[in-house]
């Protein structure tokens, strides 16, 4: 790991760090937008885990005033967004996606938000698609009951009802302040002094469900999760290669991820359940688009029986799939 380009500012009101991988293009639109829209004193922290496309001779070049962290591998969403926070300056911590754009001064109107709700511990902002879709983020506690409406659907057969609806808060348009179990990693801004006393994101999450794990510390120490619309950001939604890249591979780790959160959150019992949800989900729909594939072959339905494979050998072997 080498560090470069650190901060001389001893006057910093906002530390963002921004984890990316494979990211150089939208980043470099991120980090543009970040340096047009934001006037308060700030720092920027991109952590790169071992980029191979050219991402830190960008970051060198074009954003010399950004501290860069040049991972020799990939360290994790977690763990890299750490090596941010360790060394941030900021009276607050922003953690910010690579594949965002900043709109309308949004990290200035949400900090000076923040001034004025003392008790609010973490707290995101409006989050576009596009012109003129809203991405429905924040959500509940991922705990076994949730997770399983998610896992058989059962959600979407009435995404309104108070208890059906309740993992994605699917009553709510994210036009209105709320509290919320879990504020969306994609823009969460913290006060340092609640930071301070909660401490560093949990690196047995390599990548999914540390913010669900960060918003409950947070929560359990007394502070609020808020959703505020008061400012905007666009999130060019499957543009981080960290997600997106690599399929299979990281759906199962997404639940991996979960049932670390169910364990710790909920016991062996609550992460039992999870498995169970898991499991039996994939066993369904592997054997739903295997009926279907046998009735009508299609590259789409070969990718779901593959995809429920991978995840019935991650639960009954512990076999991770390698793409």
């Amino acid at each position: 790991m080498s560090v470069s380009s650190e901060s001389a500012s001893t006057q910093c009101a906002i530390s963002i760090v921004i984890v990316s991988w494979n990211t150089r293009d939208i980043l470099q639109d991120c980090l543009e937008s970040i340096a047009n829209q934001t006037t308060l004193p700030h720092e920027v922290i991109v952590v790169d885990n071992a980029s191979t496309d050219g991402s830190q001779d960008m970051i060198r070049q074009s954003f010399p005033d950004v501290t860069l962290i040049a991972n020799t591998d990939n360290r994790g969403f977690a763990a890299a967004n750490n090596q941010g926070l360790e060394i941030a300056k900021g009276d607050k911590l922003l953690l910010l996606n690579p594949d965002t754009i900043v709109l309308d001064h949004a990290i200035d109107v949400m900090s000076g938000w923040l001034d004025a709700h003392p008790d609010v511990g973490c707290v995101g902002c409006q989050v576009f698609e596009d012109a003129d879709t809203i991405q429905r983020t924040c959500f509940a506690d991922p705990g076994p009951l949730n997770l399983a409406l998610i896992e058989f659907g059962l959600y979407r057969l009435a995404p309104r009802h108070p208890l059906l609806g309740c993992p994605e808060y699917g009553d709510w348009n994210r036009d209105s302040e709320r509290d919320v179990d879990v504020v969306s990693g994609m823009f969460m801004l913290v006060p340092r002094h609640v930071f301070e006393a909660v401490g560093l994101l949990d690196e047995a999450f390599f990548v999914y469900s540390e913010e669900a794990d960060w918003c409950r510390r947070i929560r359990d120490a007394g502070w609020r999760c808020v959703f505020s619309p008061e400012a905007r950001i666009l999130h060019l939604e499957g543009g981080s290669k960290s997600t997106a890249q690599i399929k299979s591979r990281m759906y199962v780790q997404k639940q991996k991820s979960k049932m670390i959160y169910t364990r710790k959150h909920y016991g062996w019992f609550g992460a039992l359940c999870a498995k169970s949800a898991f499991l039996c989900s994939a066993i369904l729909r592997g054997g739903a688009f295997g009926l279907a594939n046998l009735a009508r072959s299609t590259p789409n339905h070969k990718a779901k029986v593959r995809l429920a494979r991978d995840v019935i050998r991650f639960h009954l072997f512990g076999r991770e799939p390698a793409a």
